[in-house]
């Protein structure tokens, strides 16, 4: 929001020639607009709706036209025979208290999992506030295509990706029937219908441009469909399962701008008004995105301001790259101009794109909008899979990090045990694991460099802290890139799993030591663990480590021939099979610690190997560079 009003003051220069009033092409804006007012029709409520809210499909579904050449639905001849019936419905729907409506039909929301939600909608159509019809009708539309996708499960496997095939699947046919399938797709889903949901959702409708009687439709549109699910339901015995909703369990992350204060606020609405990234018919939608953050109402501003981001977003891609046409929507024949196109690194024609390079270049600078620029400058990914494996990663190193604060039996009970052998693997661990890291240390950042004490200095969690603060490029991040993250993250978790199962296991044993109920066997048992996590430490530290390492140099790693990058991911995989064998030896149903530490002896033998090919490229490159 903040860094969208900041347009560099060559953007602000290469103005549109005429002012741009509507986002919408002549034949889209003509099919919302206005073709649903052509014919001057009215229609008996009750024909449409009865007294106990059910819905009369069959009137509606009879309005859908076909054209005669292929039976094809008739979107042109269909919106404009639904126009009046939608004001119908509309006018109904104005004409009820909140109590009669959620009398009438928060029963047959419940199948959305969005009963609250969808009461809200109709709140708003009885404020006839343009803004929030059109933020409402957003919502609304959402809540349906994830609520049909659950439906769509009930029959099939795989969810289609795209809400025009989700619409068309035979899968909702079957529990919906066709007809009223047709009459969803003229709402919303076809690109050669109203298509409320994606005018919206990318930027392209102002609020004054979206009749509220297709919101009022749509809303009674759901409630008929939890009609004729509940039947469905009924005959086939079968039970509506909701997917989970995505959690965001760390609020505190979440929280990227903490500068913002009032007077940004107003600096940024002031902005929004002049900036010419903000089209003036889409004014609305930010000061009502400004609104609801002052509120509080931080998913409301969201979805209002997403759409705007892209809105202004293309209306710069289209500037900058030459093609003022593609600012409005596209016809039904061809692909509107969305996020995926305009962060690409080339366009169609292979030529370059423009848009990343003028964002990334500095914003204008007037004295007045610096406090904007500091909120929004100290901004860095949260979500990108880079981001995600650092959190991962420094989560594992507290988790194994606490572990001298377990508590252990003292040495000299130890001692009185009769019999206890130390594991044979131990004494090799650490003199390789120490060997490994007098190698590690070359490649570390020149500011990092340790000379002493490397067993303790070099893995431990202040010197990864201060290595995932490294900044690397998520930018156009290829294939390989993606590849070998999802590898680090999976290493990540395991080695988080195997941290959390010796917490677990050493406080149980401890107290049944204490206790005094463990048989002979399994105090042997106890003291191996005890034993091979002393070792099990600087390992998992290490391979913490070696990820962030190789994190920091990822995109020169990717750049190796494909002989030298499959062997890379050999090794990688060759990693993760270790910890995945760890996971389960560790686990408290196996307890084979000294498994567990021959597995850990063979696995730092593939690491020391690696290791040293890569400090002996190191040395080469260097010596040519010399040369």
């Amino acid at each position: 929001m903040l860094q969208a009003v900041l347009i560099p003051t060559e953007i602000q220069e290469m103005s549109l020639a005429d002012p741009v009033t509507t986002c919408l092409s002549p034949a889209v804006h003509y099919m919302v607009c206005k073709l649903g007012f052509e014919i001057e029709d009215s229609h008996s409520v009750h024909s449409i709706v009865s007294e106990n809210g059910d819905v009369c499909w069959r009137t509606i579904a009879e309005l859908v036209h076909y054209r005669e050449s292929d039976q094809n639905v008739d979107y042109i001849k269909s919106v404009q025979l639904l126009g009046p019936l939608c004001e119908s419905v509309h006018l109904h729907l104005q004409s009820l208290t909140m109590e009669q409506f959620e009398v009438q039909y928060s029963l047959w929301f419940q199948w959305t999992n969005c009963t609250e939600l969808l009461l809200e909608v109709f709140a708003a159509l009885d404020s006839m506030e343009a803004t929030g019809i059109a933020l409402s009708l957003m919502k609304l539309t959402s809540c349906l295509e994830r609520a049909l996708g659950d439906v769509f499960l009930l029959v099939g496997k795989d969810c289609p990706f795209l809400l025009r095939d989700l619409l068309a699947s035979q899968e909702l046919a079957a529990v919906f029937g066709q007809s009223v399938m047709n009459v969803l797709r003229v709402f919303i889903g076809s690109p050669y219908g109203l298509n409320l949901r994606n005018i919206l959702w990318h930027g392209f409708a102002s609020p004054q441009e979206i009749p509220a009687k297709y919101c009022s439709m749509l809303l009674i549109l759901t409630a008929g469909l939890g009609q004729l699910l509940k039947v469905y339901l009924l005959q086939t015995e079968t039970i509506l399962v909701h997917r989970p909703y995505i959690a965001f369990t760390n609020l505190k992350e979440l929280d990227v701008f903490p500068d913002i204060n009032h007077e940004a606020l107003s600096l940024t609405e002031e902005l929004a008004k002049i900036s010419s990234f903000v089209l003036k018919p889409m004014l609305t939608f930010w000061v009502a995105a400004l609104t609801a953050f002052r509120q509080h109402r931080y998913a409301d501003c969201v979805i209002l301001l997403l759409p705007q981001l892209e809105t202004g977003l293309r209306l710069l891609f289209t500037t900058i790259n030459k093609c003022p046409n593609r600012l409005l929507t596209a016809e039904s024949s061809s692909l509107y101009t969305t996020f995926d196109e305009m962060l690409t690194k080339q366009l169609n024609d292979k030529e370059i794109n423009q848009l990343p390079l003028i964002l990334g270049e500095p914003s204008m600078e007037h004295t007045a909008i610096k406090p904007l620029i500091s909120c929004a400058s100290c901004y860095r990914s949260r979500f990108h899979p880079i981001a995600r494996l650092k959190k991962q990663v420094l989560e594992c190193m507290k988790s194994i990090s606490s572990w001298p604060e377990l508590p252990i039996v003292p040495e000299e009970q130890i001692q009185e045990i009769p019999g206890l052998e130390r594991s044979a693997e131990s004494s090799p661990c650490i003199s390789m694991t120490t060997e490994i890291l007098s190698q590690l240390q070359h490649h570390l950042p020149q500011n990092c460099y340790i000379l002493d004490d490397l067993m303790n200095n070099l893995l431990s969690e202040k010197l990864l802290v201060q290595l995932c603060n490294t900044h690397i490029c998520t930018l156009y991040c290829p294939r390989s890139v993606l590849e070998i993250l999802v590898v680090f993250r999976k290493i990540s978790t395991q080695c988080h799993q195997v941290s959390d199962q010796v917490i677990a296991s050493t406080e149980m044993r401890y107290k049944k030591w204490i206790n005094k109920i463990l048989r002979s066997r399994q105090r042997h048992n106890y003291l191996r663990m005890l034993n091979s996590i002393k070792f099990l430490s600087p390992v998992l530290r290490l391979i913490l480590m070696l990820i962030i390492l190789e994190l920091i140099n990822i995109h020169t790693v990717c750049e190796k021939n494909p002989c030298d990058y499959q062997q890379y991911i050999k090794f990688l995989k060759s990693i993760l099979q270790y910890t995945e064998n760890l996971v389960t030896y560790t686990s408290p149903e196996k307890n084979k610690w000294d498994e567990s530490m021959k597995l850990t002896h063979k696995a730092l033998i593939k690491i020391r190997t690696f290791s040293e090919r890569k400090l002996t490229l190191m040395q080469l490159a260097t010596q040519v560079k010399l040369s």
